[in-house]
Order: C-alpha cells, then sequence, then structure tokens
C-alpha cells in the first residue's frame, strides 16, 4: 500500500496528542520539509526524484519513537509501518534513515555491534540506497529537534555533545560531508542556498 505526505502527516499528528514530547514530530516534519525542498530543486535540474515520496520518508523515518523509546527505533518504526500494509519502500527507510555509506557503523552516537543486529547489519550492507532514501539520511544530519534547519556542521557538532565522540565518529562526519558534497554537485550550487533561514540557526 503507497503512503503520501499528507497521510504520514495525518499520522504524526495522531500520535502528537499522545506522545509525552512531540519534539521528535517537529524533527520529522522539519526532516521531510527540507528534503522535500531538495528534491524540487533536483527536480529542476531534470533528475528524476519523487517529491511527495521523499516528504512522506522524512515525515516517518522516526515514527518507531511513537512509543516515547529511542532505541530500537528502528524496528519498531519498520514494524509499525509493516503491520500497516505499507510498502517496504515506506518501511525501510525506519531503518536506514541512521547508516550511511551502506554501514551501520556509519552512524552518530555509539558504536554498534553488527553481531548485536545481524538482520539490520545485512540489510543495510546490501541495500542499494535510493536518493529520496540518501536526502533523508542528509536532512536528519540537517534537523534536530525542535523543527529548525542547521547545517551539518553544527548538527554534527550537537550531536557530539549530546553522545560524545565515539571510534566511528570521524569515519561518520566524513561521509556526511560526502554525501552533502554528493548533493551539491548534483544540483550545481550549495545545497544552503535553498535554506536562507539557516543562517539564523548559526
Amino acid at each position: 500500500m503507497k503512503l503520501t505526505s499528507n497521510q504520514a502527516l495525518q499520522i504524526l499528528e495522531v500520535f502528537r496528542a499522545k506522545t509525552k514530547s512531540d519534539r521528535w514530530i517537529d524533527h520529522c516534519i522539519c526532516v521531510g520539509d527540507t528534503a522535500g525542498k531538495i528534491a524540487e530543486a533536483l527536480t529542476e535540474k531534470g533528475y528524476n526524484v519523487d517529491i511527495d515520496k521523499t516528504i512522506t520518508l522524512g515525515y516517518v523515518h522516526d515514527i518507531g519513537k511513537y512509543n516515547g523509546e529511542s532505541h530500537g527505533h528502528e524496528i519498531s518504526g519498520y514494524n509499525y509501518l509493516k503491520d500497516k500494509g505499507y510498502d517496504e519502500e515506506y518501511c525501510n527507510i525506519c531503518i536506514t534513515h541512521s547508516y550511511l555509506n551502506n554501514d551501520i557503523i556509519c552512524t552518530a552516537g555509539g558504536v554498534p555491534n553488527p553481531q548485536d543486529k545481524p538482520s539490520i547489519a545485512e540489510f543495510v550492507k546490501t541495500h542499494k540506497y535510493t536518493v529520496e532514501e540518501k536526502l533523508i539520511n542528509l536532512c536528519d544530519l540537517m534537523c534536530p529537534q525542535g523543527g529548525k534547519v542547521f547545517t551539518i556542521d553544527k548538527r554534527l557538532i550537537d550531536i557530539i555533545i549530546r553522545r560524545g565522540a565515539h571510534t566511528n565518529t570521524q569515519y561518520h562526519v566524513k561521509e556526511t560531508y560526502k554525501l552533502k558534497e554528493y548533493f551539491d554537485s548534483l544540483l550545481g550550487y550549495n545545497l544552503y542556498d535553498l535554506f536562507p533561514e539557516i543562517k539564523d540557526n548559526l
């Protein structure tokens, strides 16, 4: 079953009335809207990017936090959407959004042990990331909880301050910059130019 951005937004608003803190919801909306703006700019350059799907994936990428728990939210989010009957292309973002470079180790906030999450590690390794999924990877690292848009520099520093630096931090930071450079090269300009408000959040 397909999922639209309007439907995804409705799901978030239902949870807003139930959750103890809705900051994760504002984060999801920010990620979706930010990614959607980049997707729109890419389509204007002639690239085949599904704008509404990009927004939808951003809205639901952290849906696994609906129960108030961050730990394990990848699987809980995947299972939630799967149980609702949505297609894999929407469920998968719950797993892929935190991991860059097809590597479970390339993530923020700690060093996962692939042996603790063998199914996730294997899926991330073998999954072919779509351009829409890559946009969510990037925008997840531009939008802190609260609904603002940051440069990746500020967002990564924010994560390191809150979660600490780990043995994989340098690797994750390098891959984040590579991802931004990839989209900059497709656009032909610095994607920050799409977000004039980013200067107010420096």
